[in-house]
């Protein structure tokens, strides 16, 4: 699995073509595809980021990531 950088992983905004990803727990799943994150923005929160706090403070938390494919892990 490739290892993300706060700088490497901001590629992954899911503008223009790009996937998208986010990294929540220091792994990083690809959110690309998912109606909820079009264009790379799912309730003001954008991909291409460390959304670990921003989970925890969700209605559903962690219980969505069984739903998304793993690609990696994040160091800050």
């Amino acid at each position: 699995m490739e290892k993300f950088t706060k700088e490497s992983l901001a590629k992954y905004d899911g503008k223009n073509g790009n996937p998208a990803y986010v990294a929540i727990n220091g792994d990083v799943y690809d959110v690309t595809g998912n109606p909820h994150w079009a264009e790379g923005e799912h309730h003001g929160n954008l991909a291409g980021q460390d959304l670990t706090i921003a989970i925890g403070q969700a209605p559903h938390g962690t219980s969505v990531l069984g739903k998304l494919n793993k690609v990696g892990t994040y160091e800050d």
